[in-house]
């Protein structure tokens, strides 16, 4: 799946956020970036990821962590995602998938034996100075931020 490892520098990316507001990895130079990659906004799993983050938001930033999602939905869509959770932290738009195949994590996938391309949910901690530090393959939804701050 993912041909990035720990020890490489992060893939640089630029895109816009639930507000139209252009993001890209330079504005996290300096802090550590838990950037994480998931298939759809408001489903199951998702929300179950993205509401465990914000219910840790505070932790992570005290641990000097910033948070960023991506997935392939509009930024309109992000921002109807984030007001209706509540979230705490933005979403960048990726309907180009460049950011998702920049990271690898744009795959084939298969259900109930229809194959199809997809986003693997995947968490990336980029370090202060672009680096990598780790790489959450097995994302466990409802505590992503104990895989986190482990």
């Amino acid at each position: 799946m993912n041909t990035l490892q720990i020890g490489d520098i992060a893939p640089s990316f630029s895109g816009i956020n639930q507000n139209g507001i252009q993001v890209s990895l330079a504005d996290f130079a300096g802090k550590k970036l838990v950037l994480y990659f998931y298939p759809k906004d408001d489903t199951p799993g998702c929300t179950a990821q993205a509401c465990n983050l914000t219910e840790n938001h505070n932790v992570l930033q005290t641990q000097g962590y910033e948070v960023l999602g991506v997935s392939p939905d509009s930024a309109e869509k992000h921002k109807k995602f984030i007001a209706k959770y509540n979230l705490s932290f933005d979403l960048l738009a990726d309907t180009a998938h460049e950011t998702i195949e920049a990271y690898g994590v744009w795959v084939e996938k298969n259900m109930y034996g229809r194959k199809y391309m997809g986003v693997a949910r995947t968490t990336f901690i980029i370090d202060e100075n672009g680096v990598i530090e780790e790489i959450i393959e097995k994302v466990k939804t409802k505590d992503h931020s104990a895989q986190i701050l482990k």
